[in-house]
């Protein structure tokens, strides 16, 4: 496992571009979504008659049931974007139960999902009020609370970015640390035995496994729910300023 603190190993350089563990997870996952997708998709029928295509149609009707309920059938054109951001935060926390980095363990890449996130809103805010009712509202119920309005914009999309980030490195952290004390107990109690270039801790079996499905699983799924629903829920507000 890496440490967190080292951040994401560089993996190679094209030129003045460095390549990091975490841009090849990305490109990891588009892949494995990509494959995934043209294997679900593949010899479609109106009625169902495969369980790869029922599995499918679960998922969309799911996201499109989440969409609908958060953001309202006016905006449903939102599903393919949400659906996209739940996939990718999903498999970038559970991708670390293969033995790879996290990919939402980079404050990176939870920044770039909140940027956009931000985007959304702005959009929806000057669609829905126009340019000047977008800057106006800044400066409402009264002008001087115009510099906590700002602020207040500006901590949606940073809240939402630490919340995935922190959660997921957290988990990371603790996973990290329980197996490194776990390693020096095992040799403290003389349960540590090395076979050439092998070693094994006895303790180091089975009590790590047990936080990292909690962490990578349970906790990188819901935490991949709350972005995505925190996301339709800003936007949708934003439509109804």
């Amino acid at each position: 496992m890496n440490g967190l603190g080292d951040g994401p190993k560089i993996v190679f350089e094209i030129g003045p571009l460095i390549i990091t563990e975490t841009v090849v997870m990305g490109w990891l996952i588009i892949a494995v979504v990509t494959l995934l997708c043209l294997w679900l998709t593949k010899d479609l029928k109106k009625k169902p008659e495969s369980k790869r295509q029922i599995v499918a149609e679960m998922f969309v009707n799911f996201v499109n049931g989440m969409v609908k309920q958060s953001m309202g059938e006016k905006m449903m054109y939102y599903a393919p974007y949400i659906g996209a951001l739940l996939v990718s935060a999903v498999l970038g926390a559970l991708i670390s139960m293969v033995g790879l980095r996290s990919m939402t363990a980079d404050i990176n890449v939870t920044a770039a999902w909140a940027i956009l996130t931000f985007i959304l809103i702005t959009y929806t805010k000057i669609k829905t009020n126009g340019f000047g009712g977008y800057l106006k509202s800044f400066g409402q119920p009264v002008f001087f609370i115009f510099p906590l309005n700002i602020i207040s914009e500006i901590a949606t999309p940073a809240s939402m970015a630490f919340r995935l980030f922190g959660n997921v490195a957290g988990g990371m952290v603790i996973t990290g640390l329980l197996y490194s004390a776990l390693g020096a107990a095992s040799t403290a109690l003389h349960v540590h035995f090395e076979f050439g270039a092998w070693a094994l801790s006895i303790l180091q079996v089975g009590i790590p496994a047990v936080l990292s499905i909690y962490f990578d699983l349970f906790s990188g799924c819901i935490q991949a729910y709350i972005f995505s629903t925190l996301t339709m829920v800003n936007v949708a507000a934003a439509a109804e300023e």
